[in-house]
């Protein structure tokens, strides 16, 4: 029952990556359609991104009151729901509305499955979950590049996807008599949890806790930029089709997918501070990639490459969570940490979609290099405090 359980866990994680990589690949269509600019895209990651941050920061109620499995079960519905929202949607204001509870889902999916790894299984674990959140990831866009080359529309895309989206809800409401099995009190070594909520302010004054937040906003602004801009960016300043940009997005995300793959096996040798230096490192080199004005070919490898760095990342600074504050406050720091991730991925690519609409889109690999630095200082200051 523990593998059919993690069997479970890792398709939740599929369909939280799913949509993620949707709107960046479909966007360089959506918005000559919709008749609005460019940027307008990121107001749309703004919408979903809010309502994600309402749901993190609910999730500590929410899973010790329903528990993972409902919590779970239904914020993957919500977002298949929405999904189906997009493909019937035929203006701007209409997409901004099914981006609520799309938002809202993602962010109950997020918080309270990664939370629930941390506490009982290994690190590996908690790598190869987000490997498969990549697989979704790097599905969606080939799914929505498949759509586009074949003649179809966008709606077709978000439509197939919502199909997907509806099974694994089925999947997963099967599968909820198995999550009551686990004891959700106790960690993977039988250490107790404590049953009562912090408080935001209490949250604050934990020594660590405002570095995470800080490193989970840079992380997360780097990581959606990346993805809702790349497409955007190889169209308009290395003249790639629609088609081809589409498909070659999806590189990002497969870097992602393959890193994590391989940072699960890395995690038996390193600890997690060491991989998390390992991406940061890898991420200079694929931004540097991107910058230098070798042509398109160099710049599908930086894709690549910044994907592969971003890849240990996410999965080791959540698994540390309950070694620096301690299983006691996990569920509480990761909804907040989830909350900070989430405000990143509200301001920030849409503060490069203006940057893109009255400077240059050329300054893509800059705006990700700056990220990195406030990310990279964060987490060594974490380092010496927690």
């Amino acid at each position: 029952m523990v593998h059919l359980l993690l069997f479970i866990i890792y398709l939740s994680f599929i369909s939280l990556g799913l949509p993620d990589g949707l709107l960046g690949a479909a966007w360089p269509t959506m918005y000559l359609e919709f008749g609005v600019p460019v940027s307008y895209a990121g107001l749309v990651s703004m919408i979903i991104s809010v309502g994600t941050i309402v749901s993190s920061l609910q999730s500590d109620r929410m899973t010790r009151r329903f528990g993972t499995g409902i919590v779970t079960t239904v914020s993957v519905m919500m977002t298949a729901v929405a999904l189906f929202g997009f493909s019937m949607s035929h203006s701007f204001f209409a997409l901004c509305l099914w981006s609520i509870p799309y938002g809202l889902g993602a962010g109950g999916v997020d918080a309270s499955i990664n939370n629930y790894v941390a506490l009982h299984y290994a690190s590996r674990h908690m790598s190869w979950l987000h490997c498969m959140w990549g697989i979704g990831a790097a599905t969606g866009p080939h799914i929505m590049g498949y759509v586009l080359t074949g003649g179809a529309s966008w709606n077709a895309g978000y439509r197939y996807v919502g199909m997907i989206q509806m099974i694994l809800t089925a999947i997963l409401f099967l599968s909820l008599p198995i999550w009551k099995k686990r004891n959700a009190g106790e960690t993977e070594n039988g250490e107790p949890v404590s049953d009562k909520p912090l408080t935001l302010k209490e949250i604050f004054h934990i020594p660590g806790a405002k570095e995470v937040m800080v490193m989970f906003f840079g992380y997360c602004a780097l990581e959606q930029t990346a993805g809702l801009w790349a497409a955007s960016y190889l169209v308009l300043h290395h003249g790639v089709t629609v088609e081809m940009a589409a498909q070659m997005a999806t590189l990002f995300y497969t870097g992602i997918t393959i890193g994590r793959a391989v940072s699960g096996f890395m995690t038996m040798k390193f600890s997690d501070a060491q991989m998390i230096r390992i991406g940061e490192a890898i991420i200079l080199l694929g931004a540097a990639a991107i910058l230098l004005p070798l042509g398109v070919t160099v710049a599908f490898v930086g894709l690549v490459l910044v994907g592969l760095g971003c890849a240990p990342i996410y999965p080791c600074v959540i698994h540390s969570t309950p070694e620096h504050f301690g299983a006691d406050k996990s569920q509480a720091i990761i909804g907040v940490q989830m909350a900070c991730a989430y405000v990143g991925t509200c301001l920030m690519p849409p503060f490069f979609g203006l940057i893109a609409n009255h400077i240059s889109i050329a300054l893509f690999p800059v705006f990700l290099l700056v990220i990195l630095v406030l990310m990279a200082v964060m987490h060594e200051r974490l380092e010496k405090i927690a």
